[in-house]
């Protein structure tokens, strides 16, 4: 299994907040919507269920990611369910005082160790995608 971890977010909220934010994944829709175009371009083609992210990309289609585990407050895990290997996506939580909170993203892949050269800078670019992700819909 190979890990791919985004740079650490800052976000200006409780711990709490942001697990009942991040928890609640079909609420993101709207707020993905009302992105600028130029940033939603930036993001990709990504849409909200409720329990659930898809995301298309190229040259393997449509991966929908189903919430796998909630910890709260510190951990949401996805299970990639169409995805030709086995894939997790956790964003994970720390409290950075009382009103900050730290949030990493990270993707836990099955991949042939042959096939990491090729694939790592793919998965490690969508680490950070889905990292920054997390920081707009907080900005």
């Amino acid at each position: 299994m190979a890990t791919y971890c985004s740079k650490p977010a800052s976000i200006g909220k409780p711990i709490q907040e942001v697990y009942e934010r991040i928890s609640n994944i079909g609420a993101y829709q709207q707020k993905l919507d009302s992105l600028p175009s130029e940033v939603r371009e930036k993001i990709g083609d990504v849409r909200f269920e409720d329990d659930a992210i898809v995301i298309t990309a190229a040259p393997v289609g449509e991966i929908r990611f189903a919430v796998k585990e909630r910890v709260s407050p510190s951990k949401v895990t996805l299970a990639a369910e169409q995805s030709p290997v086995p894939l997790n996506l956790t964003v994970n939580l720390e409290p950075e005082g009382d009103s900050f909170t730290k949030a990493t993203s990270v993707i836990d892949v099955e991949i042939p160790a042959m096939l990491k050269p090729m694939i790592g800078g793919k998965m490690q670019e969508a680490a950070d995608k889905f990292g920054e992700l997390i920081s707009t819909f907080f900005a």
